[in-house]
């Protein structure tokens, strides 16, 4: 592909990515994605859910690594030090994440191969935009704000991923125990129905501050798009399923507001 190519299709997808978002925010609060406790029929057959997550993920890794060689910052410390962090992410949720699901399989339900694509499709555009503008278009080899900007957005992005994990290990335990759904208690549970998804937003607003491009600033708000309506319907099921027993103080995803 020839360099203006590149270039236009780079823009183009940039384009798409910032401009889905809105879209994407008023479709998953009309319509709740149809997979773990919002399992419904109507969305084709379905995928065991480690490999779903397995092959909606992947190309977050097996493209990243394509891409990267062939970009002018490919030798530069800024360039390695973003492609580290954005690695570190995926291969706990391309690699680790579905294996643990694996070895709770008989606990969990399988996801739609409609979903799967769609989380492929936007994998696939959105690694992209990240590790094109990490290897070749981002101008910030030479910034001498770059790395304060970087020290600042990795810790949010651990703390993020920290919390992400950590209320994901938090959950699978519960399942894991017979009797269905429970009500999770503990670290931020305590104030919110769903820190997991609040880990992933913080650590996609660390990469934001890490990037400081439309890239990152694109990809935070999608991931908010998506995960602030599933977070609010996690919690619509949390009120409705424990009537009596579900802490009216905890909010779906922000603590103390929202």
């Amino acid at each position: 592909m020839s360099s203006s190519s590149d270039e236009s299709l780079y823009y183009m997808s940039l384009i798409f990515l910032n401009f889905t978002t809105l879209p994407t925010f008023i479709t998953c609060h009309l319509i709740t994605a149809p997979y773990g406790r919002h399992v419904r029929s109507g969305w084709g057959p379905s995928f065991p859910s480690y490999l779903s997550w397995f092959l909606m993920e992947s190309p977050t890794i097996f493209f990243s690594l394509l891409l990267f060689p062939y970009g002018r910052h490919v030798s530069s410390l800024p360039s390695l030090s973003l492609l580290f962090i954005f690695l570190i992410h995926y291969t706990h949720r391309v690699f680790i994440y579905p294996l643990r699901l694996f070895r709770r399989r008989k606990t969990t339900s399988g996801i739609p191969i409609t979903i799967v694509f769609i989380g492929f499709f936007f994998n696939l555009v959105n690694t992209y935009n990240q590790i094109r503008w990490v290897s070749h278009y981002g101008e910030y080899v030479s910034d001498k704000w770059f790395w304060g900007r970087f020290s600042g957005g990795l810790v949010v992005f651990v703390y993020g991923m920290v919390v992400n994990v950590k209320s994901d290990l938090v959950l699978m335990g519960l399942k894991a125990q017979n009797g269905g759904y429970k009500i999770p208690k503990g670290g931020l549970f305590e104030v919110v129905s769903c820190p997991n998804y609040l880990g992933e937003i913080l650590e996609w607003l660390g990469w934001a501050l890490m990037t400081w491009s439309w890239a990152g600033f694109g990809f935070l708000l999608y991931t908010c798009s998506n995960l602030v309506p599933r977070a609010r319907a996690h919690h619509k099921w949390y009120l409705e399923k424990f009537v009596e027993d579900y802490p009216k103080h905890r909010k779906a995803i922000i603590p103390f507001l929202y």
